[in-house]
Formats: structure tokens, C-alpha cells, sequence
């Protein structure tokens, strides 16, 4: 079962993935100059990602580890959004992330590599 993230927790976890293990401390002054999150705001979202099991806590100093990957939740975002708009059909979903893009040659050999790879 997939962990469901709201948006505000996405924050977090965001640079937990891009930065790796950081202190609460330093994740609130990250998104403090990234999003304008005071302290308060921070932790309070930090403690919701430890309830859900998407980050744990490590002393000295309330150390933050994702222990969930960002592949894992992109997976399952991208599954809830097929399911619930798509009528669980991937090349619809497909259809409207690409309906007016404009694609450069390598994007559009990086699509048709990986349908070969599912074929």
C-alpha cells in the first residue's frame, strides 16, 4: 500500500530527495527561503510525514530520513491520476500529458525506447 502524500508534504520530502538526510532544523530553514514556511509550519508537516511512515526520525539533533523513494510515490501519484481521470488506460493518460507538447527529437526517441522496453 502506497503512502498518500498531500502537496505540503511533498515540500519535505522534496528535499530530503535532493538533499539527502538533513535535521528538521535544516529543512525549515530550506523551505523558509525556498517557500517562505515558518518553523512551526515545518515541523508540524516533518511530524505528519513520521506518522505516515514516509520519514524517520534520528537522534542527535531530530535527523529526517526518507524512508520512502521518490520513484515509489511518483508511481503511485501517477497510478491514482490514471485511475481516477483516465479510466485506468495508460495511453489516455499518455494522450493528455502529450496532447500539445511540442517534443524534441531526443524526448521523442526517449518514448519510443521505452515502449520497446515494454514490448
Amino acid at each position: 500500500m502506497a503512502i498518500k502524500l498531500f502537496d505540503s508534504e511533498l515540500k519535505v520530502m522534496d528535499v530530503l530527495w535532493k538533499e539527502g538526510d538533513k535535521t528538521a532544523k535544516q529543512i525549515s530553514d530550506i523551505l523558509k527561503e525556498e517557500i517562505g514556511w515558518n518553523m512551526n509550519t515545518t515541523y508540524t508537516v516533518i511530524k505528519k510525514c513520521i506518522v505516515k511512515g514516509a520519514i524517520e526520525r534520528r537522534e542527535p539533533n531530530f535527523m529526517c530520513h526518507a524512508l520512502i523513494a521518490k520513484e515509489a510515490v511518483q508511481e503511485a501519484e501517477a497510478a491514482e491520476l490514471m485511475g481516477k481521470l483516465f479510466d485506468g488506460s495508460p495511453d489516455k493518460l499518455f494522450a493528455a500529458l502529450l496532447g500539445h507538447q511540442k517534443l524534441s527529437k531526443e524526448q521523442i526517441e526517449n518514448l519510443r525506447r521505452m515502449v520497446a522496453d515494454l514490448e
